[in-house]
């Protein structure tokens, strides 16, 4: 096999998690590659969810997933100062209306405290009126968590992604893998794109995570896709709470959760529904139902005619499973901890990961980069490698006198392609520059179609850049990927 298709390790799966895996093993003197079968990072799991930065309250005491939460929380800030990404630590409220809520707060106020998490505090339902006006009267408790978070998860995985590449791993995108066969000192990955050689894999393949472990070992854990719902409000209201709000209702069941997100909107959601397949980022009827009623009931004065989009996520909930008469049938209860499994040496899994695993995906690449080096003696340190990646030029936020001098030199930062955002047209070059290939591609790298118009202003203007830099007509782009296609053909990315 050439060389060039050697590696000490082979990241499988350009999520947040495989992205932050790779970034972790380029800290040490290693070979690493990172294979996605897409066209593009980011683009399952991780672009879609509800994209809070967890303290650690809400997990239980002694587990992996409690002390790795814990750990990354305290040091999101500067993780996101290193990567060049936008974080807000707004703080939470754990909000409650009656007797049974009420417990439900004290046991978690306990429970924070036993894992370490600083600054908790029981509120009185006054307290948290005061901090809160715009929640529903008659609240009677709440718990407040300063630590909480938001970040926007699509950028954090691209800056991770851009940081591993510039620290010398290899991307191999458009690379769906297909099998994989165990060797004597390694794993031949066969793709759609050729065959490597990896003396170590780790498996970040999200909601595929069982099925490709299943190409190395007998089946241990399914992942049960759900689905979720989401509403995004436009920036108008973006600051009509000003905390994240977790509601605890007084019935078992879903409350609703308000974020005021880093980029000025209000995300409400998600609602919880069946899943249909994992590969269906589709929107239901029920939930969105769901999320208006609820929010109408936890606050009441918020204008739902500010709603600007839905979107729908895919949930991974992992599953151990058993043979049962030929079949593998699943436990009746899910995996509530973090699934790491090493099933076979030098083959580690990250199965059904879910929340809080955008907070903790740097802490878990760190956990296993770690343990890979060690299982390949390779724990010499790489004395290149920068743990800080510039950010792109975000227009809008240069002061009058930077803008002024920016676009004297490069007058397309004076062009206004999308309106809403203030997104500049070198702002979506430099997107196309640094990988995006789809119009959802320039939107989580630039944010072109994010604003209250939706698109409707930039996307033909996004469309005539791409085709242009990219050398493809424009009918043959894609919204996000294949079977998106914008004006009847929708080929380009499906290499």
């Amino acid at each position: 096999m050439p060389s060039e298709n050697c590696f000490d390790v082979a990241v499988l799966g350009a999520g947040l998690l495989g992205c932050f895996a790779a970034r972790s093993l380029t800290r040490y003197r290693l070979k690493v590659a990172l294979l996605e079968a897409r066209e593009d990072v980011c683009t399952g799991i991780s672009r879609a969810n509800t994209a809070i930065v967890y303290t650690g309250y809400d997990t239980k005491p002694g587990t992996l997933k409690t002390r790795l939460c814990v750990q990354a929380c305290r040091s999101f800030d500067e993780l996101c100062a290193q990567l060049g990404v936008p974080f807000a630590r707004r703080g939470s409220l754990m909000v409650s209306y009656g007797p049974r809520a009420d417990r439900v707060l004290r046991n978690k106020y306990e429970q924070g405290t036993a894992n370490g998490v600083p600054g908790l505090r029981l509120l009185s339902g006054a307290e948290a009126a005061a901090m809160e006006p715009n929640l529903a009267g008659g609240l009677s408790s709440a718990l407040y968590a300063p630590g909480t978070g938001t970040v926007i998860p699509w950028t954090l995985g691209i800056a991770a992604y851009e940081n591993a590449a510039a620290n010398g791993c290899r991307p191999l995108l458009n690379t769906r893998v297909t099998g994989i066969s165990p060797l004597p000192e390694g794993y031949r990955i066969h793709t759609s794109r050729g065959d490597y050689f990896a003396a170590a894999v780790i498996n970040c393949c999200g909601l595929f995570a069982d099925e490709i472990q299943e190409m190395v070992a007998e089946p241990q854990v399914r992942v049960i896709p759900g689905k979720a719902d989401y509403l995004v409000m436009d920036d108008a209201v973006g600051g009509f709470v000003r905390h994240i709000i977790f509601h605890e209702p007084e019935e078992k069941g879903k409350g609703l959760t308000l974020v005021p997100t880093v980029e000025g909107n209000l995300l409400l959601g998600p609602s919880e529904q069946p899943g249909d397949g994992k590969g269906s980022f589709s929107t239901t009827p029920e939930g969105l139902d769901f999320l208006r009623d609820l929010a109408a009931k936890v606050v009441p004065g918020l204008d739902l005619s500010q709603v600007i989009r839905s979107f729908g996520a895919v949930r991974p909930n992992p599953f151990h499973v058993r043979l049962e008469q030929g079949e593998w049938r699943p436990e009746e209860r899910s995996i509530s901890n973090f699934t790491v499994m090493n099933p076979r040496p030098g083959f580690w899994s990250l199965i059904g990961i879910k929340t809080p695993g955008m907070t903790c995906a740097g802490a878990l690449g760190d956990y296993l980069a770690e343990r890979v080096a060690e299982e390949l003696g390779g724990t010499e340190a790489n004395p290149d490698f920068c743990p800080v990646r510039r950010p792109p030029v975000c227009v809008r936020d240069l002061p009058f006198e930077q803008r002024a001098e920016l676009v004297a030199r490069r007058p397309e930062y004076g062009a206004v392609l999308c309106r809403c955002g203030g997104v500049t047209e070198g702002e979506v070059l430099d997107a196309i520059a640094r990988g995006a290939v789809t119009l959802d591609g320039v939107k989580r790298r630039a944010g072109t179609g994010l604003g209250r118009c939706q698109g409707s202003f930039c996307t033909d203007r996004v469309m005539a850049l791409l085709s242009r830099k990219l050398g493809v007509p424009m009918e043959a782009l894609t919204k996000d990927g294949p079977g998106t296609g914008l004006l009847g053909g929708g080929c380009h990315g499906a290499r």
